[in-house]
């Protein structure tokens, strides 16, 4: 009786070495199956006996030391439930944020992600006359009343100045210089730079007043070089787009540039004004007038064809990096895109999702420590046992960049060690059914 008592302490012992302190159990009852009939005793052989139960007792005891007693040695694709839980109070990995996940969060993460908006990121610009500045190129107008005292068809014989005979004379086109002014005849040089065109009138005519009769001036804006908007990236063609009086909307903008090269659903639109950068889908933008706001001088509007992506790892239908659509998905819809956790070895408790998030965009229990590029590293957990949680899987909107995790199933490494065990005593399992051990 004593190699049976051994045989049930020795099976007692694999199992309490895997988290169990119940040794009556069904598990204790499959170790127990599997060690049996190598371990019951017999009265042939005695010796050869004694060598093999003593080889297999030895190297299934080392099986429990090394993969019962240290989950290192369990293979594994991740860290275990436990770990990731306790990861805010590892002193090598305190400042993560840990989240149980209720709708609560997930609307509260919803309305962060909704309230992006080019309409309230950037301030709309005043509508304002154009100023002329170096590289803009102007012509001038010049009108004198009759009897004309100045600008006379012999004053303007052999000057290269052309009169329609009516009294209106057109100077050549100039470009504004660095210096940031342009010269008319008997006025001398005109500081433009900063002005707009009725105030360059004004002064031309200022200036000639005295010198012709009655002179009347118009400044037209011949070529517009220096308040453009740039558009680049996917469009027909890349292009600069000038200011017009009015003001140009960044639809009108991307339209004038012959439009987007791909589809709408995966084609983003990013806004660069005064340092300051957003990106929004097109689709969104489209969806809500309020983002098709006005441009102002200087903006880089830049369509992208870059699709966002999501990486997935651990006990899942499918590991890997996946794309989707511009518009942005939800966390069901991303667990579905990667054929959903896997039943025989996944812990529907374990799912996490890591991010790094913005300070302002959740009601934090205590205020955050550890700020990486100015964004809290958070870690966001998912109970799956609960039917509750689908419906904030829904609403949970997953963001470019995220990383989803599942963890394995603690039987799920408890059967990993079965194997290992069963895999050492199946041999003489078969050698006895032929006889050759007795």
């Amino acid at each position: 009786m004593q190699p049976c008592h051994d045989l049930r302490r020795l099976g007692c012992s694999l199992h309490c070495a895997l988290g169990s302190t119940r040794p009556n159990t069904p598990i204790c009852t499959q170790i127990l199956a599997i060690l049996r009939p190598v371990w019951r005793p017999h009265h042939h052989h005695p010796m050869s006996l004694k060598v093999i139960r003593h080889f297999v007792l030895s190297v299934a005891a080392s099986s429990l030391v090394v993969f019962g007693g240290c989950a290192n040695f369990v293979p594994g694709t991740g860290p275990r439930t436990a770990s990731v839980e306790q990861a805010p109070q590892t002193a090598s990995l305190r400042g993560i944020e840990l989240i149980n996940v209720n709708y609560a969060v997930a609307t509260a993460l919803q309305k962060e992600n909704q309230a992006r908006r080019f309409s309230s990121f950037f301030a709309q610009p005043k509508l304002s006359e154009y100023h002329v500045g170096p590289g803009d190129v102007l012509q001038i107008f010049i009108w004198e009343a009759p009897p004309a005292m100045l600008f006379t068809p012999q004053a303007l014989s052999g000057s290269g100045l052309s009169s329609s005979g009516t009294g209106t004379v057109s100077l050549p086109e100039q470009i504004v210089g660095n210096s940031g002014t342009v010269v008319v005849p008997f006025a001398g040089k005109i500081a433009v730079d900063g002005k707009t065109l009725s105030e360059i009138e004004a002064e031309i005519t200022s200036r000639l007043r005295g010198k012709a009769n009655h002179p009347q001036v118009i400044v037209r804006l011949a070529r517009n070089n220096t308040q453009n908007i740039t558009i680049v990236g996917n469009v027909q063609h890349s292009m600069e787009v000038p200011m017009m009086p009015g003001g140009v909307k960044l639809l009108r903008a991307i339209a004038l540039a012959g439009g987007v090269t791909k589809p709408v659903e995966k084609t983003t639109i990013q806004i660069s004004r005064d340092g300051r950068t957003m990106t929004l889908p097109l689709e969104a933008i489209l969806r809500n007038p309020q983002d098709n706001i006005a441009l102002q001088a200087g903006d880089v509007v830049t369509a992208l064809y870059q699709p966002l992506s999501f990486t997935a790892l651990g006990a899942i239908g499918r590991n890997g990096e996946v794309d989707f659509e511009a518009n942005g998905i939800n966390l069901a819809q991303a667990l579905a895109r990667i054929g959903g956790l896997d039943d025989n070895r996944s812990n529907p408790a374990g799912v996490f999702l890591f991010r790094m998030v913005p300070p302002d965009a959740l009601p934090w229990p205590q205020k955050p420590t550890t700020l990486v590029d100015g964004k809290v590293p958070t870690i966001f957990q998912f109970n799956l046992h609960d039917p509750a949680t689908f419906f904030v899987a829904q609403s949970f909107p997953v963001e470019n960049k995220d990383l989803i995790y599942v963890s394995d199933a603690p039987a799920a490494d408890l059967q990993k060690v079965l194997n290992v065990v069963g895999s050492i005593v199946y041999p003489f399992q078969t050698l006895q059914s032929f006889g050759v051990i007795r």
